[in-house]
């Protein structure tokens, strides 16, 4: 079984920009960033690939790539976030500083066993962050027990 998340990575236009929202906004600090010339394969590259720390030891990882397109375009939130966990004063100053820099800020919503709040980064991914509500883990507890039924009924409606 996999033990933990050691780091999810997606593309970014401009790390600074990056940096400034995910360290100054959101308030994950810079843990890493290497400059890459060469793939794990021995392909020539020019990227630069930064680690943003999460406080339970996983990070955000983000790709600046020369010369490799790729479409950057606002995510839809069915489509693509990222979620992440937090307290109520570090919410706070997120929304703050977001609001300071005219960002978008949405929320909170009451999902019951957590409220979010909802962020867009320089990419265009939305980020949500979290905060667990009284009654998360029994909650959760109920919602695991019956996962595969609600799956399976999801699937056996769909045609074939």
């Amino acid at each position: 079984m996999t033990k933990s998340l050691h780091h999810m990575a997606f593309r970014c236009r401009d790390s600074q920009a990056t940096r400034a929202f995910y360290e100054d906004v959101i308030g994950l600090p810079l843990a890493s960033a290497l400059h890459l010339a060469s793939s794990a394969t021995g392909r020539e590259v020019n990227a630069l690939h930064t680690f943003f720390e999460i406080k339970d030891g996983s990070y955000l990882a983000f790709f600046e790539v020369d010369g490799q397109p790729f479409e950057f375009k606002a995510q839809h939130d069915f489509d693509l976030h990222i979620a992440l966990e937090t307290d109520l004063p570090a919410l706070a100053a997120a929304v703050s500083a977001a609001k300071a820099r005219g960002l978008e800020v949405r929320g909170p919503s009451d999902h019951g066993f957590i409220r979010s709040t909802y962020f867009r980064d320089p990419d265009g991914y939305v980020v949500e962050l979290t905060v667990r509500q009284p009654g998360h883990d029994a909650a959760m507890a109920k919602e695991r027990a019956r996962a595969r039924e609600r799956l399976d009924h999801w699937t056996a409606r769909q045609p074939a």
